[in-house]
């Protein structure tokens, strides 16, 4: 497949893939008192921002994020943010991926100034922070700037809460195979192709497994991620993680747990308790194929670039259901969006419309990061990159024929996630079987929703 067909198909594709509509709004409430004050308040904050400027004292955005300081996705924009913006200083509150949600709740809990913006990890965090008013509708600030959404191929309306816009759409991540050209090489075996059933992954999985005890190279490896099983079974587009009945996940946890059992990936509990990182094992050539998101090309063009890794690697599209096509995914968008209790609407704004611009798309591009825009530039960019993997199959990796989003928009889908999470780790560690954890699912999640 040409680069420019390719190109074509993922621009084709869009984001457009998906729905994202759900319920619940934030009301505007507002009295003649309160606009008065609001324009006398208005008029305070340009003087004020008049006699900054006048002194040269620079005014401050506070950004949270997590991972930063190997996350190119933050750095890149922020510092580009700052060099076209010479009177703005960003200030990042940064904290674990893990930890993310949790500390950020707690700091607006608090209802203070910071953060000013927030990069929503996830949408059911999304939704909690949109049910207790602590993001700023974007609505407003859009109709006033003639704002034109039309540049995320329908993803901005997808991520309306009950019509109105909290977030806008700054990256987006699908799943794809990741594989170790070397391994293959040194095998003597083909390398995964961009058609490959998940039935002829668990056997390219059995053949790449080699070697024993610290020196032993696993044919796959599955993440600790509940998603890393459940993301399959939802590929198709037929189920959700929002279900009465979970019976259709039993062939994928018998797929998982069959693939743990024969040492074809590392087994659940080491990776637990050991904490180790997907990202190192993949690194450390200690697997030959890894599902995991677009996220992980800019992990490893980072990789390469600062020599922490020299062997070859490819991506293909991720292995399919035997009874749907090539090209079905799974993926999730990361919005961005304004605390309601900041300081700099304003200015948050302006930082918010350029981080979700054409020219972040590019700038992200080059650091091989996938944005809500997904410019033919930018992709020819990501394509082009230094240190990412030469041959047309994995830009043909890139394109997908379907986008299934990991977890619908629930209000109540992260208590249903951490469900899935505990039940998840009780069929790994086989404190549970197959049937036991579905029947817990189907308990838990009925007494959650109130069926």
């Amino acid at each position: 497949m040409k680069l420019k067909r390719v190109l074509t198909m993922m621009l084709a594709a869009g984001m457009v893939c998906a729905s994202l509509t759900a319920c619940g709004s934030k009301t505007a409430e507002s009295s003649a008192a309160d606009t008065a004050a609001g324009t006398t308040e208005k008029a305070e904050e340009t003087k004020a921002d008049d006699k900054a400027q006048g002194t040269g004292e620079k005014k401050v955005l506070s950004v949270t994020t997590w991972d930063y300081d190997s996350s190119p996705q933050f750095q890149a924009v922020v510092d580009a943010y700052m060099k076209e913006n010479p009177n703005v200083e960003i200030k990042v509150i940064d904290t674990s991926a893990d930890e993310y949600n949790n500390s950020l709740g707690i700091s607006l809990s608090a209802a203070q100034p910071d953060p000013d913006i927030i990069w929503v990890k996830d949408m059911g965090s999304m939704l909690q922070m949109a049910d207790k008013k602590q993001l700023l509708p974007l609505d407003d600030f859009m109709k006033k700037d003639n704002f034109d959404t039309s540049v995320y191929n329908g993803a901005a309306e997808q991520l309306q809460y009950n019509g109105v816009t909290y977030g806008l759409p700054y990256r987006s991540d699908w799943y794809v195979l990741y594989y170790n050209k070397d391994l293959f090489d040194a095998a003597g075996v083909a390398y995964p192709s961009n058609d490959m059933t998940w039935d002829e992954y668990y056997d390219l999985a059995s053949k790449m497994t080699s070697g024993e005890g610290s020196s032993k190279v696993y044919g796959g490896h599955n993440h600790t991620w509940q998603a890393l099983v459940t993301n399959w079974a939802v590929q198709d587009g037929k189920h959700t993680v929002v279900e009465k009945d979970y019976s259709y996940l039993k062939p994928w946890y018998e797929a998982a747990l069959s693939l743990q059992d024969k040492g074809n990936i590392q087994d659940y509990s080491t990776l637990k308790t050991a904490n180790i990182h997907y990202s190192s094992v993949f690194k450390n050539q200690q697997c030959a194929m890894m599902p995991m998101g677009t996220w992980f090309i800019a992990t490893m063009i980072q990789s390469r670039a600062a020599d922490e890794t020299s062997f070859n690697w490819g991506i293909a599209r991720i292995p399919h259901p035997a009874d749907a096509e090539a090209g079905y995914t799974v993926g999730a968008l990361t919005p961005l969006g304004i605390s309601a209790y900041t300081d700099e609407p304003d200015l948050s704004w302006d930082f918010v419309k350029f981080a979700t611009s054409k020219e972040a798309a590019n700038i992200l591009a080059e650091q091989g990061v996938f944005t809500g825009i997904q410019t033919e530039e930018s992709l020819k960019t990501i394509a082009s990159a230094q240190f990412f993997p030469e041959g047309e199959s994995n830009i043909e990796a890139l394109s997908y024929t379907h986008y299934t989003f990991d977890r619908p928009l629930d209000p109540q889908i992260e208590e249903i996630r951490k469900v899935l999470d505990e039940v998840h780790e009780m069929i790994m560690i086989k404190q549970y079987t197959v049937d036991q954890g579905i029947e817990e699912l189907n308990k838990r999640v009925a007494e959650i929703k109130g069926w």
